[in-house]
């Protein structure tokens, strides 16, 4: 039985679990979701967070939480979808959707999610979200609010003390460590007083699983002892600013790994976090788009699946060609008799206009196409779907 450490969230002093669980890439099959979910509470998670667009992941934690009588073990989070909302009359629409498919009267910790620049908040006040928010908490159906954050430095620190904010959300891992808010805007929101979560802490599981074989050799060196995800762990919960980390598990045995993780932490020393500047030089020379795998480009109007492509051509640099290219034809069924190519991308923008990340997809989409698809390789490919379709 792992003991799991907590850390003291300042503004409501509940005391979190160091792992949350991030509900955003719950598999879909259902049975292996409700194992993942028992496996955080039992290992003694006790922060969940979902959001109105991950698709199925409220009604199904909802309906976990009721069926096996939990939902008061845990601190509940979700996300108000703000570009959805064009009106007022908005905040409660999608409001009591969320606590009908999570099968609660209260959410314990609320985001407006995907703040991307201070402007968006600032159209959002204009339309009375903080009026909004003073009802939701006098009539306690929410306890705590915060917000998730993908932009600027300069908009993170205008968007912090635009409000009365009690916490925040911000993608932080030791690649990113001074992307987006990054560690200033971590500091800055320590000292204002905030809880900061963090959000993306293997970088869509490319910490954990995705290193080029030089990054692992240097820290096995370093310490065999750990893997790959311990060590995208373990920095964050070297920094006592990080009050909890938010990680995507997607298997029961992920759950296991990460709640083992937590329990075994300790201080890193000075020989090993002198290894990370060295990963995250071998890792930046190999890794072509920061994609995080999120999937909020989808769906693509033409059937593309622009994470998995993208994850193909990463691949095919970090690790070596095949692997990546066997990515690629199973992520576009190229072989099929109408194969998901991306080169039917049409230039629309829609997944870009999407991306927290703000990836020129296009542009890459391109790239991966002539990496995996130039022009004699689609004749042959024509040539094959051809032979095999008579």
């Amino acid at each position: 039985m792992v003991v799991m450490r907590y850390r003291i969230d300042t503004s409501s002093r509940n005391e979190l679990s160091v792992l949350g669980l991030g509900c955003m890439r719950f598999p879909r099959d259902k049975a292996e979701t409700e194992r993942i979910i028992l496996a955080a509470l039992d290992g003694g998670v006790n922060f969940f967070d979902t959001a109105y667009i991950y698709p199925g992941s409220e009604v199904i934690l909802g309906e976990a939480l009721a069926k096996h009588g939990r939902r008061e073990d845990i601190f509940l989070s979700t996300k108000l979808p703000l570009s959805r909302c064009r009106r007022s009359e908005d905040f409660d629409k999608y409001f009591d959707e969320q606590l009908k498919r999570l099968q609660t009267d209260y959410i314990d910790y609320y985001f407006m999610h995907n703040i991307a620049s201070f402007a968006q908040w600032e159209a959002l006040l204009k339309m009375g979200i903080a009026e909004w928010i003073a009802g939701k908490k006098a009539s306690g159906e929410i306890r705590q609010v915060g917000f998730s954050y993908h932009g600027t430095y300069d908009d993170f620190l205008k968007t912090l003390k635009s409000y009365p904010w009690e916490f925040c959300l911000i993608q932080y891992n030791y690649y990113d460590e001074n992307y987006q808010a990054g560690k200033a805007g971590l500091r800055a929101a320590v000292n204002a007083g905030l809880t900061v979560m963090v959000m993306e802490p293997l970088l869509g599981g490319k910490l954990a699983t995705g290193l080029p074989r030089q990054a692992e050799e240097l820290f096995n060196r370093a310490n065999p002892d750990l893997a790959p995800a311990d060590w995208a762990l373990w920095w964050l919960w070297n920094q006592p600013e990080v009050t909890l980390v938010l990680s995507g598990m997607s298997s029961a045995d992920i759950v296991r790994h990460n709640l083992q993780s937590a329990e075994d932490f300790r201080t890193l020393s000075e020989e090993e976090l002198a290894v990370y500047p060295k990963v995250v030089d071998v890792f930046r020379k190999s890794y072509k788009v920061n994609c995080t795998s999120c999937n909020y480009c989808l769906p693509c109007p033409k059937g593309i699946n622009i994470p998995s492509c993208l994850a193909a051509y990463n691949t095919s640099y970090a690790r070596d060609y095949v692997a990546g290219a066997t990515l690629y034809l199973t992520s576009t069924a190229v072989l099929a008799e109408n194969p998901l190519s991306v080169h039917l991308c049409n230039q629309c923008g829609k997944c870009e206009k999407a991306c927290p990340q703000d990836i020129p997809i296009r542009t890459y989409l391109k790239k991966v196409g002539r990496r995996f698809e130039p022009l004699p390789v689609r004749w042959i490919l024509k040539l094959v779907r051809a032979v095999m379709s008579r």
